[in-house]
């Protein structure tokens, strides 16, 4: 059976609206958009697997936050049909004056079920 690929641009809007939406939500929910072989580069720090990711994100220093993008860049990778996402925005967490500028990029493979999964994740911050 021919699978049918979404637009790359629709994929890439939609994955990056669940990524945050669910980050600045219920961080615990990213579980299942990582595997075993997944890494995250968090500012330098490097994390593998989707358990450790997960422990991560949900360690750090805030509770609540609101992403706002302002771009979102994609491309196929040519590597097993893979997508790489490249998002910048601002990160709003509670109780702060200013918004953090951040950005983040994903390498997104397919599932055998027809979704994606991060295999790769960098995020920075963006300092001026």
């Amino acid at each position: 059976m021919e699978e049918q690929r979404m637009d790359p641009d629709a994929l890439a809007k939609a994955f990056v609206e669940h990524y945050y939406s669910t980050f600045d939500t219920n961080r615990v929910g990213l579980a299942n958009l990582y595997q075993d072989g997944s890494m995250l580069s968090f500012e330098g720090q490097k994390i593998q697997g989707s358990r450790d990711i997960v422990a991560k994100l949900t360690s750090l220093p805030f509770q609540q936050c609101q992403h706002s993008i302002t771009t979102v860049d994609c491309q196929p990778s040519g590597v097993n049909a893979g997508m790489l996402v490249f998002v910048s925005g601002n990160l709003q967490l509670a109780g702060e004056q200013h918004a953090l500028k951040f950005s983040q990029m994903f390498h997104l493979i397919p599932t055998p079920q027809g979704s994606y999964y991060v295999l790769n994740d960098i995020f920075r911050l963006n300092y001026a």
